[in-house]
């Protein structure tokens, strides 16, 4: 809809996929103690038979045990093959502007939390009811829609969240 709304013919091809950290499972190598290789994709065996599903350990963990992310394709419109797009998603492990090395997740997951963070900050200034903030229910009709910031011109199409 967001599409028609810019340009009527425009009907672009989406891929969406999940990437849980949250989650309890670990990859070890045989007969070593040390974590699995950066880069390193479990794609069979603790996957889903019939589902698009990966885990990738993209970024060496130096200290204690790596957590690998748990990656589900749950729409492709593109028709990416798995090989491709897991190179895809290891490549957008290193473009992260905050390091020099790979991070556990992709950029695109990172700035998205990092904005999230931002706004909630924003959001939360003094314009929201203390039982709001508190997580109670506000009684003065305050909306977070009506909270949300107006972007200066100098960083409307910036990543300044970064």
């Amino acid at each position: 809809m967001a599409c028609k709304y810019l340009d009527e013919s425009w009907s672009p091809k989406f891929i969406v996929i999940t990437a849980v950290k949250r989650h309890h499972t670990r990859f070890f190598q045989l007969k070593s103690p040390d974590n699995v290789p950066p880069g390193t994709v479990i794609d069979n065996e603790v996957c889903h038979p019939r589902h698009n599903d990966f885990y990738k350990c993209a970024h060496a963990a130096p200290i204690g045990t790596l957590r690998p992310v748990h990656y589900h394709v749950l729409l492709d419109e593109i028709g990416f093959p798995v090989y491709e797009l897991q190179e895809l998603v290891h490549s957008l492990s290193y473009v992260y502007q905050r390091g020099h090395s790979a991070i556990s997740d992709v950029a695109p997951v990172r700035y998205a939390r990092l904005l999230a963070a931002q706004m909630l900050e924003v959001i939360s200034s003094d314009e929201m009811p203390k039982a709001s903030r508190d997580g109670g229910s506000a009684s003065s009709g305050w909306s977070p829609l009506q909270g949300l910031p107006k972007l200066h011109g100098n960083v409307c199409n910036s990543m300044f969240f970064c």
